[in-house]
């Protein structure tokens, strides 16, 4: 067990942290991908297009509030977001880290743009790091005392992983350097390593069962990302992306955690270890993945590095943990706003030195100003419903062209007496009416990602009826959001669903 000081440095940065994602609660609004994730919990399920069912499960319990609070659907994050702290302090322990190593891995954290705002919002990566880390841990418990229990403990936390974010399999894969070490190897393969395995395909199989039963649509997803933006990707600009996102301060101590672990006198405990991580960051980087895939391997590098720091460099010149200390707060306190909305809209644009082009400022946080643009959406559509007349209101639908806008528009539509939305987008194509014909008019609404023309393709009669300018779209696509009225549809509901069935990504 960790003792009083370390204990002490463990709960002031979980209260800091937490108040800091309070702050930025108040402050912000959702995040395009979490309504998304909200709509999930009205269908919960073992699997989704485009991610596996644990945040849908969570969604369900938040769902069962009514609430369209930011802080009620961030409670799971901010759960997770401290439960990362707790794990990360504890590995560092366990791997020999004392109270400086401890302090200087949680500040490092807490000074990182990428886990503030990835610990805040509502989305399955928040969880993945908690589950990466929490397997993390058990995998240096059974290095150090090879006590099959931890075995046990590690199949749990990478299968959970599994059905939280499908990234996690970069971490399983990592796990093969357990079999380059002699010690490791030796001792996995006498106790029974198969039952572990089996386990683990025993709680993943009913996701794989469910994406097999849908045709693998996560496959067609991973197709359509790399067409459009991974293989875009170069090693060189994800390195930059991580210095930036993870405070360029921290490159010191995760570069040296690197050297530390690879080097270490350690190195017949340490070894297996080190083969997972470097196995998994290889991985990740031969498949062209984006810099956040690597943030949980990052984080443990940064305990490495921690380690190294308290016995390598404060061993010798104590003294440096207080520079050390003030130039990362003092970073924090430039970066930290880049990552979480912790400063009102006008303060952070100030703050960013953002300038206004063309009548727009170009934030590109959008939940820095998507509850502003979500009252503008929806009073837009409310103009455009009462207009409607009310014999042409019956069993109305608004169709949304991307599942956050139909996410939004089912969130927030009780305040503005809407009707429901639907869309063929994403894992809202699941929840589309199989059979029946479509209401004789609807409205449609969309950014610049689609024009009328997509519309006209289903519907005789689309006219744009109104625009609503958002002043801090950061891409021209968002600069505008039309709404249209459908009439005289083309097809129905089940014509639909065999013409977008292939196009649920695009």
């Amino acid at each position: 067990m960790p003792n009083r000081k370390i204990l002490f440095i463990i709960a002031f940065f979980c209260i800091l942290k937490l108040t800091l994602h309070l702050i930025a609660d108040a402050n912000s609004g959702f995040q395009g991908d979490e309504l998304l994730h909200i709509e999930t919990g009205n269908y919960p399920s073992l699997g989704y297009m485009e991610f596996p069912p644990v945040i849908g499960w969570l969604a369900f319990i938040q769902n069962q509030f009514h609430s369209q609070s930011v802080f009620l659907h961030h409670i799971f994050s901010h759960i997770a977001s401290l439960l990362i702290l707790i794990l990360i302090a504890l590995t560092t322990v366990k791997l020999g880290g004392k109270a400086k190593a401890v302090f200087i891995v949680l500040l490092c954290i807490l000074t990182a743009p990428a886990f503030g705002r990835g610990h805040q919002l509502f989305q399955p990566v928040v969880f993945t790091h908690l589950f990466w880390l929490f397997s993390f841990y058990q995998l240096v418990r059974y290095v150090i005392t090879l006590d099959k229990k931890y075995l046990l403990y590690l199949t749990i936390g990478v299968s959970f992983g599994f059905l939280t974010k499908y990234d996690i399999l970069f971490f399983v894969a990592g796990l093969t350097g357990l079999l380059l070490s002699k010690r490791t190897r030796t001792a996995i393969l006498q106790k029974d390593i198969w039952k572990y395995m089996l386990l683990f395909l025993v709680l993943i199989a009913p996701n794989v069962l469910w994406q097999y039963n849908q045709g693998f649509p996560v496959l067609d997803m991973f197709s359509r990302l790399y067409e459009t933006q991974l293989d875009k990707l170069t090693i060189v600009g994800v390195l930059e992306s991580l210095i930036i996102s993870l405070n360029p301060l921290t490159l010191f101590f995760w570069a040296g955690g690197l050297i530390y672990m690879l080097r270490t006198k350690n190195n017949f405990s340490y070894r297996p270890i080190a083969l997972t991580i470097v196995i998994s960051i290889a991985l990740m980087a031969l498949n062209k993945s984006k810099a956040y895939y690597f943030y949980p391997a990052m984080i443990t590098l940064i305990i490495f590095g921690s380690i190294w720091f308290e016995q390598k460099i404060l061993s010798k010149r104590q003294w440096i943990l207080y520079p050390t200390t003030a130039i990362l707060v003092l970073s924090g306190i430039v970066l930290i706003p880049f990552g979480l909305a912790i400063l009102p809209l006008d303060t952070f644009i100030k703050f960013a030195g953002i300038e206004k082009k063309d009548n727009r400022y170009q934030i590109e946080y959008k939940e820095y100003y998507s509850k502003s643009k979500w009252e503008k959406t929806m009073e837009g559509l409310q103009i455009v419903y009462d207009s409607l007349p009310i014999d042409e209101r019956k069993d109305y639908l608004i169709w949304g062209k991307h599942y956050s806008q139909a996410g939004g528009v089912n969130l927030f539509r009780e305040n503005y007496d809407l009707p429901k939305a639907f869309s063929y987008h994403g894992s809202f194509y699941l929840w589309t009416p199989k059979k029946g014909e479509l209401p004789k008019t609807i409205i449609a609404f969309s950014n610049g990602e689609a024009g009328i023309d997509f519309f006209q393709s289903f519907f005789n009669s689309v006219v744009a009826v109104k625009q609503i300018y958002n002043p801090y779209a950061d891409d021209d696509k968002d600069l505008w959001q039309t709404v249209y009225i459908c009439k005289d549809p083309k097809l129905n509901f089940e014509q639909l669903r065999t013409e977008f069935k292939t196009r649920i990504f695009e």
